[in-house]
């Protein structure tokens, strides 16, 4: 496994987090976010929704930068006892160490995992439950659909964008030959979309490197556009990724 050198291409703090851990095992791994979270401008809608939290049956919060941009919002004027949601593990972590009532599925890394939570499926299943996501611009509609299915009304709270860092043309070119990087890893629809775009006309050769991602939806995204070899890690989480790595031969070039 240690043959592995991976560009990693999550957000800045996440992305340095997942390298540490990385390193830790003896992969060696080369650092370029092609996501920069950038919150949004607080507005009259955040304000009046966060302040409104305490009326919700359930809240749903889909990422950590989500999850850190909500916690700035609140007040503490309330007392929040609510449950709350996450698709992952770290992502509830930072709600837990807020003190709230975190909750997140032991199996499973997305959305569909989530749906199948018990504690969820019974906060939506009360009279009136209100259901509020906090999430970044855009994203997939899967979960508002299903929550309304089971009866629930669901709003979106935006909190921030998901831009694509200047970077030099070709960057992502040169950084894979003098790196001599051997597989490419992206924890998002987004950040594979941000990846092909930054390849420009060199997607083609880019496109015959080992690519892991977190779920068969962005699987079927990157064969779509071209991409050789699709690893699926079943979840976003390093320990995911781990295990792919070690179930996936390193590449002989």
């Amino acid at each position: 496994m240690t043959g592995w050198r991976l560009l990693l291409t999550r957000p800045a703090q996440d992305c340095a987090a997942l390298a540490a851990t990385l390193a830790a095992q003896g992969i060696f791994s080369s650092c370029l976010p092609l996501l920069e979270i950038v919150p949004l401008p607080v507005s009259d809608k955040m304000r009046q929704s966060m302040a409104q939290l305490s009326g919700c049956s359930a809240v749903i919060v889909v990422s950590k930068p989500a999850a850190r941009i909500a916690l700035d919002l609140l007040d503490g004027s309330s007392a929040l006892t609510m449950p709350w949601f996450s698709v992952g593990a770290a992502t509830a972590q930072i709600l837990l160490d807020h003190g709230l009532d975190a909750n997140f599925p032991a199996a499973g890394d997305d959305s569909e995992a989530l749906l199948q939570l018990p504690r969820l499926r019974e906060a939506v299943g009360q009279s009136g439950a209100r259901v509020l996501i906090l999430r970044g611009e855009g994203g997939r509609e899967l979960l508002a659909e299903r929550l309304r299915e089971l009866g629930a009304s669901v709003e979106y709270l935006e909190l921030y964008r998901r831009d694509l860092p200047a970077y030099a043309p070709k960057e992502l070119s040169r950084r894979i030959e003098a790196e001599r990087l051997n597989g490419l890893v992206v924890s998002s629809g987004q950040g594979f979309e941000h990846l092909r775009q930054m390849a420009g006309d060199a997607w083609p050769t880019i496109a015959q490197l080992p690519l892991f991602v977190p779920s068969p939806r962005v699987a079927e995204q990157a064969f779509a556009t071209g991409a050789q070899t699709v690893v699926d890690c079943r979840g976003a989480s390093a320990a995911a990724l781990l295990t792919a790595l070690r179930e996936h031969p390193v590449p002989v070039f």
